[in-house]
């Protein structure tokens, strides 16, 4: 692909975020970025906790990311 075409991702990317400890936590996320970006899964299973969301550019997980960063969710991979 040439560097310079704009690159579509259309698909689910998991990232490994911190501060998620609980459901409130989760529902907290759901409910403040859904809307933006749609269906958002949140496992709380695993250690550092995993949000799973629907990133379709650069430009989205730039924003996703910014996003939890700002509701105290720090993404540390992904």
């Amino acid at each position: 692909m040439n560097k310079n075409t704009y690159e579509r991702y259309d698909m689910q990317k998991t990232f490994k975020a911190e501060n998620i400890n609980c459901q409130n936590c989760a529902n907290m996320i759901k409910g403040s970025l859904e809307d933006d970006f749609g269906d958002i899964k949140v496992n709380l299973e695993t250690s550092p906790k995993e949000v799973t969301v629907e990133i379709t550019d650069e430009d989205c997980e730039a924003k996703f990311k910014e996003e939890m960063s700002d509701i105290g969710f720090d993404i540390i991979d992904g």
